[in-house]
Order: structure tokens, then C-alpha cells, then sequence
């Protein structure tokens, strides 16, 4: 079944190249986890919007320690 899109989904290499910056400083703009200069910040998200860049749950709960997801087991 067709997705709709003719191109594949944007990824943070993408919003690095198209801001000028490294994929590092995309990841320190999304996490805030480093200071970045009100430029280079307004940079990544101007790129990011262009390119409707949303980050992947799954490779960040892979990432992270935490999923954030909550299983339910009920026996019938």
C-alpha cells in the first residue's frame, strides 16, 4: 500500500545538511541537552519545519532507557 509520499522521510542528516551544522547539533537542539547560540538553534528549527523533520519514536525509545510505553496483560 502506497504511503502517499513520493520521497522517503526526512532524517536529522538532512535537517544537518540543510541548516549547516552537524547531525550533534541537530540532536542538542531537539534534546536540550547542550546550549546552542540563538542562531544556529532558529537555524535547525527553521530546517526542521521545513522539511516536516519529526523524530522516530522508536529509535529514540532505542536510544533512551525509557520507552514510555505501558503493557497491559489481562487473561480471559
Amino acid at each position: 500500500m502506497a504511503s502517499g509520499r513520493d520521497r522517503p522521510l526526512p532524517t536529522s542528516k538532512d535537517v544537518a545538511a540543510l541548516a549547516g551544522v552537524s547531525q550533534s547539533t541537530v540532536s542538542y537542539v531537539l534534546s536540550g541537552k547542550r546550549p546552542i547560540s540563538a542562531e544556529t538553534r532558529q537555524r535547525v528549527e527553521d530546517a526542521i519545519a521545513e522539511l516536516t523533520y519529526q523524530p522516530n519514536a522508536g529509535a529514540r525509545a532505542l536510544r533512551g532507557r525509557r520507552t514510555n510505553v505501558v503493557a497491559l496483560v489481562v487473561r480471559f
